[in-house]
């Protein structure tokens, strides 16, 4: 018996129409995330990366000047989210734009683990998140928030409810 081997994944590159409307709902349609400052920088069929802007109404320790607790949390939660949305996105190119983002009724975060390693100080912040697994009902996704220096601040993991 002959074996072929496995053919590549057709690589996804996503339309302009997805990418826009993948931002306007997490930057824009979310208010909180516009309370943060949160702004998607990159997309990708499994990694998003993310920043904010460090602003006195984000601080969590007056005197240390560094960022609160709950904006780091906020936004490891957010951006996990948003590498499993796209991650789910990917695996549906089949489907219109529309039915892809429609998806985001769906979505609710099940689980989520937030570890502080050291303070956050700095001009502003970066969030990186990869959607490490992605089934029919759950995905997950891996989280880092770094400093402006590249330290890195925070890790989290997150479950996220896709169906």
């Amino acid at each position: 018996m002959t074996h072929r081997p496995a053919q590549p994944p057709k690589p996804v590159v996503f339309e302009p129409e997805y990418l826009e409307g993948v931002r306007d709902i997490f930057e824009r349609k979310i208010v909180f995330n516009q309370t943060l400052g949160l702004k998607i920088i990159d997309i990708q069929p499994t990694v998003v990366t993310a920043t904010i802007q460090m602003r006195d109404d984000l601080i969590g320790h007056y005197s240390h000047h560094r960022v609160h607790g709950g904006v780091i949390s906020a936004c490891i939660d957010t951006i996990g989210a948003v590498a499993c949305f796209v991650a789910l996105g990917a695996r549906h190119m089949d489907e219109s734009v529309t039915k892809r983002l429609e998806r985001f009724q769906k979505l609710g975060t099940i689980d989520l683990r937030v570890d502080y390693l050291r303070p956050g100080l700095g001009t502003h912040f970066n969030i990186r998140a990869e959607a490490i697994r992605v089934g029919s009902r759950v995905g997950n996704a891996r989280i880092e928030f770094t400093a402006a220096d590249g330290l890195l601040v925070s890790t989290g993991t997150g479950a996220y409810i896709m169906s």
